[in-house]
């Protein structure tokens, strides 16, 4: 009979086994990684809830060093070697991930450290073309550009995703104005320490962002998921309406 596996436990490892990876790139991308896979909530609900199916093709734009990619495949190892938690949903295992990332040292940290097990692409949102998937991620990288741009980004979105698709929008709050700020701000930092130059930022409410993903065809689930302070954030989950044209 089988050990129970303990969920805490679980998401420890799976945290270790998806850092480690990037020790082959360097010291920062390892810790980066540790830090951001374990303090940042979003990662562990999506597996919790299954928002990811088993052998789905995923967008992740916006994918910086990979982390998701890199999780995603701790996962599936971890599922066959049966120390997946019973209580969560079924493990992502088996999915193909391709990552879209502006930054190009970025997009050889994910090289060296996951080589031919994921696709990456260095390009803009904007411009690249989106293959047709099961499932878009966009975690905390919409406000990057323009509102127009967003909407635009947005509806070729809902154009790459196939029936029965998800798309997983994480953004600020910008309802919370002060705190949003602050985020906004320390965003804008990050941005410019990467190479990225110090750029206006945009967001908008939760319930706009939800109307104008009704208004593409999705049914929409808002949750907060607002991570280590001051960030103040939701996640948007946005399932593909049957009735939507494709």
């Amino acid at each position: 009979m089988t050990a129970a596996v303990e969920p805490t436990a679980a998401w420890r490892a799976l945290v270790e086994a998806a850092s480690a990876p990037y020790r082959a790139v360097d010291k920062f991308a390892w810790h980066f990684a540790r830090g951001k896979l374990g303090g940042d909530p979003v990662f562990r609900h999506v597996l919790e809830r299954g928002l990811l199916k088993p052998d789905s093709r995923i967008l992740d734009i916006g994918c910086g060093q990979g982390l998701l990619a890199s999780l995603l495949l701790a996962c599936g190892v971890a599922a066959r070697a049966k120390r997946w938690p019973a209580s969560w949903a079924a493990a992502p295992a088996g999915v193909h991930v391709t990552g879209i990332e502006l930054m190009p040292h970025d997009i050889k940290r994910c090289e060296i450290a996951l080589g031919g097990a994921a696709t990456f692409v260095c390009g803009d949102m904007r411009t690249v073309e989106f293959p047709r998937v099961d499932a878009i991620v966009i975690f905390d990288a919409l406000h990057y550009i323009a509102p127009a741009e967003q909407d635009a980004v947005l509806a070729r979105v809902r154009g790459a995703l196939k029936a029965g698709g998800v798309l997983l929008l994480r953004v600020g709050n910008a309802s919370k104005k002060r705190r949003f700020a602050l985020g906004q701000w320390i965003d804008r930092v990050s941005m410019a320490l990467r190479g990225g130059g110090f750029i206006p930022l945009a967001g908008r409410p939760p319930e706009q962002w939800a109307e104008t993903l009704r208004n593409l065809g999705f049914d929409v689930e808002l949750v907060p998921m607002n991570g280590r302070p001051p960030f103040s954030n939701f996640l948007l989950i946005g399932r593909v309406r049957a009735d939507t044209p494709a």
